[in-house]
This record gives C-alpha cells, sequence and structure tokens, in this order.
C-alpha cells in the first residue's frame, strides 16, 4: 500500500470512532497534493445528529421561553415595586407638607405668644416703676418729715447736752430704742442693768475656762454658763456682766449681749458729745446717733453677730 493510501486509511478509521455530529470537513491534501473526497453519512449516523440538534434546540426553546418568562415577572415587579415607592413617596410628600404647615403655625402661635408677653412684662414693668416712684415720693416726704423733727430735736440737745432723759431728743430714744432694747424676761435685773449703763458702770466681760459658781443675790438668779440670767432660756453664755462694784457675775446669752453692746454704744458716744470729744459737724454727729439707733433696733428683734 502506498504511502497516501495509508495516511487515508488510518484517518478513515480514526474518523469512524469518533460520533458523528453535523458534517464532515474535508481533510488537508496530502504530501502530494491529492485530495480526499468527504465519505457520505450512514443513515444511522444522519439520524443520531438530527435527534442531538433537536434536544438542542429544544433546549435552546426552553432557555429561550425562561428567558423571556423571567424578564417578563423581573419587568412586572419592577414596576409593582416603582408603582409602591412611588405611592409611598407621595405619602411623605403629603405628611412633610402636613408637617411644615403645622411648623408655621406654631411659630406663628410662638411670635404671637412672645410679643404678647413683652407686651404684658413691659405693662407690669411700667405699672411697677409708677408704683415705686410714687412710693419713693411719699417715703421721702414722710423722711422729710420726720428727719426734720429728728434733727431738730437732736439740734436742740446739742445747744445744751446733756444726760438727762427728759430733753425731747432722748426721751424718744428712750421710748423707741432704749427701753425695748433693755426690756428682757427678768424685769428687775433688767431695771438694775439700765440703770449701771447710764451710770457707766457695768462690765461685760467673755467666761473663763474655770466657771465660777452659780449664786443667788436677792433672790436674782445669777445664771450659769448655760443658763442665760436675763432671759432664763437654757442658752451656751461665753459672756457675763457685773454691775458696779457687785463681786457677783451675771451669765448672758449671745442675744442679750447684743442688746446691752447696742445701747452701751450709743450712750458712749452721747457722753463724748457732751464731754465735747466730738469735733464734727452736726449733721455728721446727727447720721452717727441714727446709725448708733439702727444697731438697737436690730438687735432688739434677736440678731446678732455670729462671734457673739
Amino acid at each position: 500500500m502506498w504511502r497516501g493510501q495509508a495516511q487515508f486509511e488510518e484517518t478513515r478509521q480514526h474518523l469512524q470512532k469518533q460520533p458523528v455530529v453535523g458534517q464532515w470537513k474535508p481533510l488537508a491534501p496530502s504530501n502530494r497534493g491529492q485530495e480526499l473526497q468527504q465519505p457520505e453519512p450512514s443513515a444511522k449516523d444522519s439520524a443520531g445528529g438530527d435527534e442531538n440538534q433537536s434536544v438542542a434546540q429544544l433546549n435552546v426553546s426552553r432557555l429561550r421561553s425562561s428567558s423571556v418568562e423571567i424578564r417578563e415577572k423581573g419587568s412586572e415587579f419592577l414596576k409593582e415595586e416603582l408603582h409602591r415607592a412611588q405611592k409611598e413617596l407621595k405619602l411623605k410628600d403629603e405628611e412633610c407638607e402636613r408637617l411644615s404647615k403645622v411648623r408655621e403655625q406654631l411659630e406663628q402661635e410662638l411670635e404671637e405668644l412672645t410679643a404678647s408677653l413683652f407686651e404684658e412684662a413691659h405693662k407690669m414693668v411700667r405699672e411697677a416703676n409708677t408704683k415705686q416712684a410714687a412710693s419713693e415720693k411719699q417715703l421721702r416726704e414722710a423722711r422729710g418729715k420726720v428727719d426734720s423733727i429728728l434733727f431738730a430735736e437732736f439740734q436742740a440737745w446739742k445747744e445744751s447736752p446733756t444726760l438727762d432723759k427728759s430733753s425731747s431728743f432722748l426721751e424718744r430714744i428712750y421710748q423707741e430704742d432704749v427701753g425695748p432694747c433693755l426690756d428682757f424676761t427678768k424685769h428687775e435685773l433688767s431695771e438694775l442693768i439700765q440703770a449701771a449703763v447710764e451710770q457707766n458702770t457695768l462690765t461685760i466681760e467673755p467666761v473663763a475656762t474655770q466657771a465660777l459658781p452659780v449664786v443667788k443675790v436677792s433672790a436674782i438668779e445669777c445664771g450659769g454658763p448655760k443658763k442665760c440670767a436675763l432671759s432664763g432660756l437654757s442658752r451656751a453664755c461665753r459672756h457675763r456682766i457685773k454691775l458696779g462694784d457687785s463681786g457677783n457675775y451675771y451669765y448672758i446669752s449671745p442675744s442679750c449681749r447684743a442688746r446691752i453692746t447696742a445701747v452701751c454704744n450709743f450712750f458712749t458716744y452721747i457722753r463724748y458729745i457732751q464731754q465735747g470729744l466730738v469735733r464734727q459737724d452736726v449733721e455728721l454727729m446727727y447720721w452717727e446717733i441714727m446709725r448708733l439707733r439702727k444697731e438697737m433696733s436690730i438687735a432688739k428683734l434677736g440678731f446678732f453677730p455670729s462671734e457673739m
């Protein structure tokens, strides 16, 4: 067998072993330039090829049908989602519009309320200022009348200063300040204290570490470190007083001490005026006496410094 024929036979046998799908392709020319003819497919091969082609076409048709169905369903789903989103967006727009109207209404009401409050506040301020101005005017007029009387009484006393309480100046102060300040529960002891203050014979001193024993003199209780001799109340008494040259001490509470001290300060100042030791203008003396009267008024109400 010549070489070309042997190669042809080998190629034909090899191709017969492969499944036949579609048509044969022409073989490449041999080395001698000869061309091989395509063999005719057998009836069996043709039947198998048609069947395979039908199955492939059926699969392609099914895939196309499924693809079309999927696209249709996807398109329908997207349309529904779009419609739902548009509906929700419309509802949100309506809700935003409603809230915007509510906000505008609230802002308008707030502005009206603020304006009304400011107007009412200004009205109240104007009324308060008017009332305050009227009250201050009345107070100035009243003070002018009172001050003029008090100042005239002081000037009359200053012309001939004396500690005699029969003068109009001292009589007023005794009645309004000195008497109420030295009016304690123990009236008998209160009178003795007032006399000692007028005579400048009263002594006030801190209580020593070793407290003196409690004694009684003329049925007047002297009290003790924990009981006030003037009020009779249980109080921490950090000071005691002595009247004149008596060796008896009376323990007093901080409140009672403040009242006695305020009266003593007043009498000390008017003594300095009487003795000619105060070299000030008459008006300055008068206002210093008013300050001392204020101290007596505060003390008789029960107020006293915390260090007492």
